[in-house]
């Protein structure tokens, strides 16, 4: 198969709901942020580089190629494009993933100590994530530190995720929070319910200290 010229109608309407969506809530100020969905399994939508995700149109949501690693057309994807495909590849259940720079997830990124990651625990809200049908669990988000070059970080990403556990989401050092799911929905739902149980984590390190 070949990757197609231009995004199908539905995933760009998508897309461009979710950029508005996560406007909305104030997590991608300026024009931070990334927002992307599987097409196949040659090709993902990804919005354009320097684009408020609050104003997007059809044109701001770009094709690239899985299988040429390369974008389609005269515009440049997001400068971290690499980690969009690095879920793609790895995992064929990826339909979408969503970036932000939300408040709660990028303060909590940079106070993840030595284990470079965030539990988090006893939580309701955890039964938003797929496949939790408890309070009575937890989960531990990984943190990776910020970097310019976004392929190292995501072969550092990959060899970190292939443990097999179940991920929906993972933190960039003082940059914020990458987030997936099976449909956009999924990813903007996994995306919501992070970003909440965050703020309450750092709530309660207040509270506890």
């Amino acid at each position: 198969m070949t990757a197609p010229d231009s995004v199908p109608s539905r995933i760009a309407e998508d897309i461009i709901a979710a950029g508005a969506f996560v406007s909305a809530k104030g997590w991608t100020p300026a024009t931070a942020g990334n927002l992307s969905a599987r097409i196949d399994q040659t090709a993902m939508a990804i919005t354009a580089s320097g684009v408020d995700k609050g104003s997007l149109r059809s044109p701001d949501v770009l094709v690239y190629d899985l299988t040429a690693s390369k974008v389609q057309g005269g515009r440049a994807a997001s400068a971290e494009t690499a980690l969009h495909v690095e879920r793609y590849t790895a995992d064929p259940s990826v339909g979408a993933v969503v970036h932000v720079h939300a408040r709660n997830s990028t303060v909590l990124s940079m106070v993840s100590g030595p284990t470079r990651e965030i539990r988090l625990d006893g939580y309701e809200l955890l039964k938003a994530l797929d496949g939790i049908r408890t309070h009575e669990t937890g989960i531990a988000v990984p943190v990776f530190g910020n970097t310019q070059d976004m392929d190292a970080l995501a072969v550092n990403v990959r060899a970190r995720l292939s443990d097999n556990v179940p991920r929906f989401g993972y933190l960039l050092a003082g940059h914020g929070l990458y987030a997936w799911g099976r449909t956009m929905a999924d990813a903007l739902r996994h995306t919501e319910a992070l970003e909440f149980l965050f703020g309450c984590e750092l709530e309660r390190r207040k509270v506890s200290r």
